[in-house]
């Protein structure tokens, strides 16, 4: 069942099957319990490895101590939250109270490793896969990594593991591979759309210059100046040229950017967003133009065929959208949506 944390978990037939099978689990005695794969207390383990926080939230309601159970590499359940990226597992930290102050300092003593350790080592693929494109997946990890070292002691930050490395240079060394893929599709998206930017201010250019009909001898004026459609045509022109001179001044900026970590956070995403959005408009503003154009040039003889052109012509602005609409909402998400990936929520408990 696929459980909502705004539902009523309590009323959930999931929940009544849940605290059922634990009921009985807990009825069998220890050799019975020796038999089974695994023990009461790596349930919990499991739980927090695969994100399944409403079974945690089920558990430790009733049996709070369950919560400061370690695993054999002495990991809490946040601890493996934070490991396998698990962000709605993670946030039931912040409902404990003072006791988060317990979990954020617990450290492997043997290998040296904190939870800053933790978050900065890379995860595994399908969990680096849930978000799409290696700029996106770079600036998720960074966000848990941003997110871990404001709860950790400031001791912990410089702390060095075995090998010597602070939790910032395992960041650097793990995540160097992702930093390339990130830098490098960024280039390739902005160089496509650069390209696109670059034809659509050409075409406008030269077309602002070449109204239907020309110019009015005696005064030297567009002939239809103060028609209607030559004023949408004038307005859709300008915005057109504008919007795509913006987008190309974005991309510009991304190609020549320097591509550190704390670029991908924040910075290289919304220069994406803004190339993207304004290169949109300036499609839609320049088939609007072209509209306008036709509407100009055949008004006295307007037709079946003339209006269907018209419409025609609004065929690539929408496949634009279509096509680059998932990019853009994923890029905006993960930038501006993701800043609420942790925080407190309601009480579960």
């Amino acid at each position: 069942m696929k459980l909502n944390r705004n539902k009523d978990f309590e009323s959930t037939p999931a929940r009544q099957l849940v605290k059922f099978l634990w009921e009985e689990m807990l009825k069998q005695d220890d050799s019975e319990l020796e038999n089974l794969t695994q023990t009461p207390s790596q349930f919990i383990f499991e739980a927090a490895k695969f994100g399944n926080s409403q079974f945690l939230v089920e558990l430790i309601g009733c049996y709070p101590d369950f919560m400061h159970q370690f695993d054999v590499n002495g990991y809490s359940i946040f601890h493996i939250a934070v490991l396998h990226r698990h962000a709605n597992v993670f946030n039931l930290i912040y409902e404990i109270g003072l006791t988060k102050d317990i979990f954020v300092t617990i450290e492997d003593e043997d290998q040296k490793i904190n939870m800053l350790h933790l978050a900065a080592k890379l995860p595994h693929p399908s969990r680096i896969g849930i978000v799409s494109g290696a700029a996106l997946q770079m600036q998720r990890e960074l966000l848990w990594f941003k997110e871990i070292e404001k709860i950790v002691q400031p001791s912990f930050r410089e702390k060095k593991n075995l090998n010597g490395q602070t939790p910032q240079e395992l960041f650097t060394q793990e995540h160097k591979e992702l930093l390339k893929s990130g830098e490098q599709w960024m280039k390739n998206t902005a160089n496509s759309c650069m390209l696109v930017a670059t034809i659509i201010t050409t075409i406008i250019f030269a077309t602002v210059f070449s109204v239907s009909d020309g110019n009015d001898s005696s005064k030297g004026l567009p002939i239809h100046l103060k028609e209607i459609w030559f004023q949408v045509f004038v307005i859709s022109d300008a915005i057109a040229l504008s919007f795509s001179s913006i987008s190309i001044l974005m991309f510009l900026s991304i190609l020549t950017s320097r591509y550190t970590e704390d670029g991908f956070l924040e910075s290289l995403p919304f220069k994406l967003i803004v190339g993207l959005s304004t290169l949109c408009v300036s499609i839609i503003t320049m088939m609007v133009a072209f509209s306008t154009t036709l509407l100009l040039a055949y008004h006295d003889s307007l037709n079946c065929v003339t209006m269907l052109t018209t419409i025609v012509a609004s065929i690539p602005a929408t496949l634009y959208i279509m096509l680059h609409y998932p990019l853009l909402g994923d890029i905006f998400c993960s930038t501006y949506h993701s800043r609420f990936l942790f925080k407190p929520s309601k009480p579960m408990f």
